[in-house]
């Protein structure tokens, strides 16, 4: 994650999975990569419905995340992440970003596994000018945000890709084009499972 570049390139890593009961797409990545800001573009140019996995948590706790961090506690927080992804999961069916240490868990990773999964990635490089101070996020609270940023993105990497159907590098792409690119690939897909079911009637 520490060599700056430019984005928009997306790279498959595993077959995309049909499921009819999932959402169309999910997005994962680092704090900071845009899921949320890409997520809604997404689902606004698709006319379909827009879910954010952190704000329907503060939704069902009536608590903002930091609130809950400091008073439970990271560990009933990921419990409570947990459960709200699963009932996403499979009630959801338009475009769903996920908070940055979701794929922390095992559960909402084997998950994950019959679904759509864009990871977003971030290097290191661009990262300060995403995060900011870091306010907001608790997982980046205490020292310097960044180097707190390098340390959790690093050991959450191998769990993104573990989830991933495609990467999406974000590093120095507008949040437009990166949907543009997301939205092409969705399209291309949907004609093609058309084209199959088509042929597949006729047969």
């Amino acid at each position: 994650m520490s060599a700056p570049h430019t984005g928009a390139r997306l790279t498959r890593l595993r077959a995309p999975e049909l499921n009819h009961q999932a959402p169309r797409l999910v997005l994962v990545g680092p704090m900071g990569a845009g899921k949320s800001t890409v997520g809604r573009l997404v689902a606004e140019t698709l006319d379909v419905a827009f879910r954010d996995s952190d704000a329907e948590i503060e939704s069902e706790a009536g608590r903002a995340i930091p609130e809950i961090f400091a008073t439970d506690g990271e560990r009933h927080f990921r419990a409570l992440e947990e459960r709200v992804i699963a009932r996403l999961l499979t009630s959801h069916s338009g475009v769903l970003a996920l908070g940055g240490g979701a794929v922390t868990s095992s559960a909402t990773r084997e998950r994950l596994r019959d679904v759509t999964v864009v990871y977003l990635a971030l290097d290191s490089a661009h990262a300060p000018e995403r995060i900011g101070s870091g306010g907001g996020r608790p997982v980046l609270a205490g020292g310097d945000p960044h180097a707190r940023w390098v340390s959790v993105s690093r050991a959450r990497e191998p769990f993104f890709t573990e989830v991933a159907t495609w990467v999406l590098d974000t590093n120095g792409a507008a949040p437009k084009d990166l949907a543009s690119v997301l939205v092409r690939e969705l399209c291309k897909r949907s004609t093609l499972l058309e084209s199959e079911g088509t042929a597949h009637d006729e047969s």
